[in-house]
């Protein structure tokens, strides 16, 4: 018996708990570093499997690792758990219908990702067990993926350091492993002191942070000419300066996000936004003071994993929905429009309204980020997707929350938990495979060295004062 057989059994007797699991923290909808309810229920589910669990990693109170066996190899099973504000909507719904009015909503699928992994991780435990495997199996609780980038400050703090490879998935319209590349990213807020004063009677007296904003933006859009055409730069006032007009606002800031191909590029249009920034407190002579916030490395792919997760993915199939989910994902689509339903991550999936194929490897440009990609730095790492949405679907959006929270949702994500689980096993009883891996990355590295984007000195947003 090939033993994707067995890891589909042990999820399989075990699917309501993974279910209730991931319906939990749908209900949840903790966003970045909030995730504290979130956290403490994987790692009871982890405890309760035999898991020994160490909160409060990397100085982050909802990271966590939890871990089973001894020695090598070592695998890492990455979960993510955090909700995006705005996005709350009930599920197994087709029309925009709020749980909580401005309330948050798993937009991009993190209560599945998280528990996928978590089931991911209960079955490569059981099935070392039940063979006398040795190595070690670790659950690596990594909150903050949407806005904070914990994972690069777990790489940063070495929790990574001893781990053989590392396997994830995320919720997607398609069944792949990942082929998508992921942009370096920095963060950063500036931030302007100016002087108030009454806007009619002084306003000479006064000096706008608010101006140097929008002076700061307005020069960071005649930037964008100037970059190379793979980077892209935005951005958020995060604080105007009051609500009263006729106040000459003494406080203003805004947060910038980079993106580039490589760290070293998102430095040199960074340092151009901070000349940018200096030039415009210089006008309104206001002062301008800048705070690193977080950053990411690109990612780097490892086709030797990603072969043995997509044979394993062959071997295990597609998920299998019911007339009933296809009809409610039919009615999702509806609600699209034309540009998103033709936004297809492969020809194939033309005309699909649950995808019914698992996608060829391929290496496709991207323009998002994620913090996976600095656990890829630092080890052989691969990501799979699994169907969890209706072909079109566009992540961060209340389609998604609906889809999620339904079993369309819970089905993609046990069977994400059983490719993953299923390479892990492999993976972990084959050295040749594991050293391949290693020395890919090496390869690609081209003798650098991993060089974290985060200085040393900036602590995570969630210990900041």
């Amino acid at each position: 018996m090939h033993h994707s057989k067995r890891i589909d059994e042990i999820i399989e007797n075990k699917r309501d708990k993974f279910i209730s699991v991931s319906q939990r923290i749908w209900e949840l909808a903790e966003k970045s570093y909030e995730e504290t309810a979130s956290a403490d229920l994987l790692c009871r589910s982890l405890e309760e499997e035999g898991f020994a669990v160490e909160r409060n990693v990397a100085n982050i109170p909802t990271a966590f690792i939890g871990s089973y066996g001894s020695g090598n190899p070592v695998v890492a099973i990455l979960g993510e758990y955090d909700a995006l504000a705005g996005l709350s909507q009930e599920a197994g719904i087709a029309e925009q219908k709020p749980v909580k009015k401005n309330g948050n909503g798993h937009g991009c699928g993190h209560n599945l990702l998280g528990t996928g992994a978590l089931a991911a991780a209960v079955a490569v435990k059981d099935y070392m067990r039940e063979h006398n495997i040795t190595g070690t199996v670790r659950y690596y609780g990594c909150p903050a993926e949407e806005n904070g980038d914990a994972k690069a400050y777990m790489v940063r703090d070495g929790v990574f350091d001893d781990v053989d490879f590392s396997l994830t998935w995320h919720p997607a319209p398609a069944n792949a492993v990942s082929a998508m590349n992921a942009l370096a990213t920095y963060q950063v807020y500036f931030r302007f002191k100016g002087r108030s004063a009454h806007a009619a009677a002084a306003p000479h007296l006064g000096r706008s942070a608010l101006d140097a904003v929008e002076l700061m933006n307005v020069g960071v859009n005649y930037l964008r000419e100037h970059i190379i055409p793979q980077a892209r730069i935005h951005y958020a006032v995060t604080n105007t300066g009051g609500y009263s007009p006729n106040v000459v606002q003494s406080d203003a800031e805004v947060l910038y996000l980079i993106r580039a191909p490589k760290v070293n590029q998102v430095e040199l249009i960074y340092r151009r936004l901070v000349k940018i920034a200096e030039g415009a407190a210089h006008m309104t002579e206001t002062e301008m003071e800048l705070e690193f916030d977080s950053g990411t490395s690109d990612l780097i792919k490892n086709r030797t994993i990603d072969q043995v997760m997509l044979n394993n993915f062959h071997k295990l199939g597609i998920p299998e929905f019911t007339e009933e989910e296809i009809q409610f994902a039919k009615k999702i689509q509806a609600t699209l429009s034309k540009d998103e339903l033709n936004n297809l991550w492969h020809e194939s999936m033309k005309g699909q309204i649950l995808s019914d194929t698992i996608l060829p490897l391929t290496d496709e440009e991207a323009f998002a980020s994620t913090d996976v990609a600095d656990v890829s730095n630092v080890t052989p790492t691969s990501q799979a997707h699994a169907v969890t949405m209706a072909n079109g679907t566009s992540l961060h959006t209340w389609q998604v929350v609906a889809q999620v929270g339904s079993s369309i949702g819970q089905k993609g994500m046990l069977h994400a938990g059983k490719v993953i689980a299923s390479t892990a096993v492999e993976m972990i009883q084959d050295e040749n495979l594991i050293q391949q891996a290693k020395e890919e990355l090496t390869e690609k590295f081209g003798g650098e060295s991993y060089v974290s984007p985060i200085p040393e000195d900036v602590v995570p947003p969630v210990n900041r004062k």
